[in-house]
């Protein structure tokens, strides 16, 4: 769900926005070797991450038409508190529950929602 790693969090990429909140979405790709459990991440694995992160708001998307399988959104009031979020003690545990529903290394996008 939530790789960190080298992102646009860890290079400071984000901590140059602060009006518009910030959005991370996470997606999953469709793939013939891909499996994916959706009863599995919706009922387990966003609540984790929710419980964690406690953001503003949160989308989750099951992939219909596209190169996505499923992906969700967090939505935070600023980039300070994502990173917050991103730097939660309950991320080890976050990243080991991947392997509980999926196969697929997921992509992460993060965006400032504009007016």
């Amino acid at each position: 769900m939530c790789r960190t790693g080298s992102s646009a969090i860890d290079h400071g990429i984000v901590h140059g926005y602060g009006r518009g909140m910030i959005k991370l979405t996470v997606s999953y790709p469709k793939g013939d070797d891909v499996t994916f459990d959706h009863d599995y991440y919706k009922n387990s694995h966003v609540p984790m991450c929710v419980d964690a992160f406690s953001p503003a708001k949160v989308e989750l998307e099951r992939g219909v038409d596209g190169p996505s399988v499923a992906s969700v959104s967090f939505y935070f009031e600023s980039s300070d508190a994502m990173k917050a979020a991103m730097s939660s003690p309950k991320m080890g545990d976050i990243m080991g529950d991947v392997a509980n529903y999926t196969n697929a290394a997921p992509s992460m996008q993060v965006s400032e929602i504009v007016d």
